[in-house]
């Protein structure tokens, strides 16, 4: 009789197409062993099956590129014999299932991606999405995920220095937590995964193996329902603690010469690590389950190949190394253990209790997953905006904009998260990028995250190519240069044309801004299937492809921040005046409305108009720089006049020019006698710092009172409700 069913086929998320193809690559019918390898091997999440077709088209290639996508991060050149190296990735689904531990095994994942390949992790980042904030579920969503991040963060020693957080009814159902891990390294010092060697060691250090996670990638691959909660035992639990020590440990023992390849344990843990770098090195893997650390009793090499327990990684060393490897990780008290060799026959080959378990051929698994064109159905152009309102009180909408949740003072997360860790945090959470020094170097590297949803769900096209843009114009706005972008496309079931349409939409403008701005990706994630039957009828996230940007500040003393220096100075706007209403928070905010197309983005005036900016801060013509995005050109001014406590007077009239969110905009500060111009490019003088009000025509409202409407959102929801972390990580 068959050991493997139909019912147990489906439970492992085959389609019946896909078993077929897994009888056809093993010529006969799998164990229980193999088809689970299989069933996260062939996941979304881990084959990108649905996406890859698409993935395919976009730039990833730049003088200063060492490394694009297919490791495990992105790799550019900074100069003088360093590199940054950096990815994001997603946590959504174990997020919104266990908040805290979700969100906290996602930063660990993300640092491991970085460290795995020689870098010490610099900076962290993340980028949230989160449902109404009177869904009764969402403050203790909010509150758990913002603990995860800063008590992993925190713990393990790398600053946690921006990000970005929305609310939307869409997300009432999946959240979205994406975290980004920024690293540096020696060029000469890189690690690869392909493990290469006839007869070489594999061996297996950090943490014991447990039987958490089992199931995450499959997890991630699939929308939730009403019974979304029974998923919690997937979802890992980490300890930042031994990651910490991890880092160490792997950065002594890759200061030697012993390590051949290394890959860190993510999605689908032991099986994807040791597949990856097999197939990667055109070789063959043979391990022993027995010699697998364990931290739980009889555990099986099924719940072995599947488990996600958090802090472990698989290297292949040099013959003769192991000795000195152990004793480093010993030290650092991590498990080592030698778990199998490296082979010639191109199979995966698991041994238990003195039986073969497994015999799989690799290049199934990896480079033969199934690849879908799936029918797409592109989003209609959205209708032009109709009767467009005119706003009664400019300052009450300022005010009222300042307060909204998209647009309220941070502080309340940012406050939780260490950010000074490591003595090189320059500008952190509040202004338009961070900015970590390269530790003993006049260099620093600027970094965002960035996606605009609404427009992605309102024109893909047009809102891929604006994630981009922003990305590019917050990097330049603190005077470093835009070098590459990794990227966490989080989408809904590719299995509906309508949801595909908008993924190659927003790749389709993605791709076209990058190769615009000379702006390539060279890492990243890709999360589908994030809706949620529970919230009744299949609710779909927006189209969100985070975008997270590095770019190169070659001497940090000519850094721009947005906060007014001093008054009496002009106040120039460089782009086009705002005309630009169509799905903006003015519109959606003052008068509830979610329509009309997004503001197109020319990305030919992007580019100069970021070349401009640059040079005005690196010639120390400007004191103030600010990028004009959510809320518009008012908006932009208000922050500043917060940053810096002083006020300004501005010529606007019109909720357009006030609230429209054209593209390609910054806004500058300096000395009022100095006049900036710059051929082919609009700049226009609105108005001048000074006082402790943001005035114009008809209107004028107090900096203080436009702080604290800013700050009250997250004062007043959070107030006397905030739970102990213990609470949120379920202790």
């Amino acid at each position: 009789m068959s050991q493997i069913t139909a019912e147990i086929v489906a439970a492992h998320g085959l389609s019946e197409e896909e078993y077929a193809r897994v009888l056809h690559a093993l010529g006969r019918e799998p164990n229980l062993v193999e088809l689970g390898i299989f069933s996260v091997m062939w996941s979304e999440h881990c084959s990108y099956k649905s996406s890859r077709i698409h993935l395919k088209k976009l730039p990833t290639e730049a003088p200063w590129v060492i490394c694009g996508p297919g490791e495990n991060a992105g790799v550019i050149d900074i100069g003088d014999g360093q590199a940054a190296i950096f990815k994001m990735e997603s946590h959504n689904h174990p997020s919104y299932i266990e908040p805290y531990q979700g969100a906290a095994t996602g930063v660990g994942g993300i640092l491991r991606d970085v460290f795995t390949m020689g870098a010490r992790p610099v900076a962290n980042l993340n980028a949230l999405r989160f449902g109404r904030p009177d869904h009764p579920k969402m403050k203790h969503l909010v509150q758990g995920v913002v603990a995860g991040i800063g008590g992993y963060g925190n713990c393990v020693g790398v600053p946690t220095v921006g990000g970005e957080t929305n609310f939307h009814r869409a997300y009432d159902g999946n959240i979205l937590v994406n975290a980004m891990t920024v690293g540096v390294a020696d060029t000469d010092r890189i690690f690869y995964s392909a493990a290469t060697g006839l007869g070489n060691p594999i061996v297996y250090v950090g943490s014991k193996t447990g039987r958490d996670g089992i199931h995450g990638a499959t997890m991630a691959s699939a929308d939730f329902d009403e019974n979304s909660e029974e998923k919690r035992p997937t979802v890992q639990v980490g300890d930042p603690f031994t990651e910490k020590l991890l880092i160490e440990a792997c950065l002594e023992l890759m200061a030697t010469d012993a390590i051949v390849a290394i890959q860190d344990m993510g999605a689908a843990g032991l099986t994807s690590s040791s597949v990856e770098m097999a197939s990667k090195g055109g070789a063959g893997i043979r391990l022993n389950m027995n010699a697998v650390p364990c931290r739980e009793a009889h555990m099986t090499p099924y719940e072995m190949m599947l488990s996600e327990s958090q802090e472990r990684m698989l290297m292949v060393l040099k013959p003769g190394k192991e000795p000195m490897a152990e004793a480093i990780f010993r030290k650092w008290e991590l498990d080592f253990a030698v778990i199998g060799e490296v082979t010639d026959t191109g199979r995966m080959v698991l041994e238990f209790d003195g039986a073969v378990v497994c015999d799989i051929p690799l290049a199934p698994l990896a480079d033969e997953a199934p690849l879908y064109d799936r029918p797409h159905v592109p989003t209609p152009a959205p209708a032009p905006l109709a009767d467009v309102p005119e706003s009664g009180d400019i300052g009450a909408d300022l005010l009222a904009l300042a307060g909204c949740p998209d647009l309220a003072s941070r502080r309340w997360i940012w406050e939780q998260y260490d950010s000074q860790v490591g003595a090189d945090t320059l500008q952190k959470s509040g202004g338009d990028a961070a900015v970590v020094r390269v530790h003993g170097t006049q260099k620093a590297l600027a970094m965002s995250t960035d996606c605009t949803p609404r427009y992605c769900f309102a024109d893909p096209y047009e809102g891929g190519k604006q994630a981009i843009a922003e990305t590019f114009r917050n990097i330049s706005a603190v005077g470093a240069t835009p070098l590459a972008v990794t990227n966490c496309l989080n989408f809904a079931n590719p299995q509906r044309p309508e949801i595909m349409g908008q993924i190659v939409g927003c790749l389709e403008g993605m791709g076209d801004a990058c190769r615009a701005l000379d702006f390539p990706i060279v890492s990243g994630n890709v999360s589908l299937y994030n809706e949620s039957k529970a919230t009744g009828g299949g609710s779909a996230i927006l189209p969100t492809p985070a975008i997270g940007g590095v770019g190169l500040m070659p001497d940090h003393d000519r850094m721009a921040t947005i906060a007014f220096k001093a008054p009496g100075e002009a106040v120039w706007l460089i782009g086009e005046p705002g005309s630009h209403l169509g799905q903006s928070l003015w519109l959606r905010e003052l008068h509830g409305r979610e329509e009309g197309p997004p503001p197109p983005v020319d990305l030919a005036a992007e580019r100069r108009h970021g070349e401009f900016v640059r040079e005005l801060i690196a010639g120390g013509k400007v004191t103030a720089v600010h990028d004009v995005a959510d809320g518009g050109l008012l908006v932009a001014l208000a922050e500043m006049a917060m940053a810096g406590g002083i006020g300004c007077e501005v010529d606007l009239t019109g909720a357009a020019a006030a609230f429209g969110e054209d593209q390609a905009r910054y806004i500058v500060t300096g000395p009022a006698a100095e006049v900036i111009r710059a051929a082919g490019i609009p700049v226009t003088r609105i108005g001048t710092t000074g006082g402790a009000a943001l005035k114009g025509p008809g209107f004028a409202v107090p900096v203080a009172d436009l702080r604290e409407a800013n700050e009250a959102f997250f004062r007043n929801w959070m107030e006397n409700t905030a739970l102990d972390a213990s609470d949120l990580s379920g202790n």
